[in-house]
């Protein structure tokens, strides 16, 4: 049985593990391997600030991570510790979009719906938190996964890597609303 329940911070090896893992085998055929290893290095991972607000999840069986994904009521957008600078300031829920964050799954264990799983938990967490918008930044092998799930490609992103050539990003909206 697959058990949905917040992330901890004592979990951050183990997250950013599952991140690397996913990141490593479902990034193929979209970003090249130099492109892959700058991302784990300089975006993905873990915001320990969502962990925080416990408003990151996992999804687990037997006490292996299957996947992992959050929702945040603050201004940043997407990346990891390592991609943060500044105050991370809260949003206004009746005026602006929850952030859908850092969603990741197991290579075994994708394409199972835990992806689609984890983004109904967030965005019905976000929609009781007041938000009635959600915003996030897909990678390209996320991106048909929010689309499936009715978000809008709003603007497509070159985001530049250090030592590396810039990768695509895709900035999607949704409107919320009662499950």
């Amino acid at each position: 049985m697959d058990t949905l329940r917040s992330a901890r911070l004592d979990e951050i090896d183990r997250l950013n593990g599952l991140i690397s893992a996913s990141a490593r085998e479902l990034s193929r055929g979209y970003y090249t391997s130099q492109q892959v290893d700058a991302l784990i290095a300089q975006v993905f991972g873990v915001d320990t600030q969502l962990l925080r607000d416990q408003t990151y999840y996992v999804i687990e069986r037997d006490g292996e991570l299957l996947a992992c994904g959050g929702w945040s009521h603050r201004r940043t957008l997407f990346g990891g510790d390592q991609a943060k600078a500044g105050t991370d300031s809260d949003l206004d829920p009746r005026t602006e979009a929850a952030r859908i964050r850092a969603f990741f799954v197991h290579p075994s264990a994708a394409r199972r719906g835990l992806g689609r799983r984890l983004l109904a938990h967030c965005e019905q967490q976000a929609f009781e938190a007041g938000f009635q918008r959600a915003e996030l930044m897909a990678t390209l092998p996320g991106e048909p996964l929010y689309r499936a799930a009715g978000y809008q490609a709003v603007e497509r992103v070159s985001y530049p890597l250090a030592g590396s050539e810039a990768v695509e990003f895709v900035r999607m909206v949704r409107v919320l609303s009662r499950a």
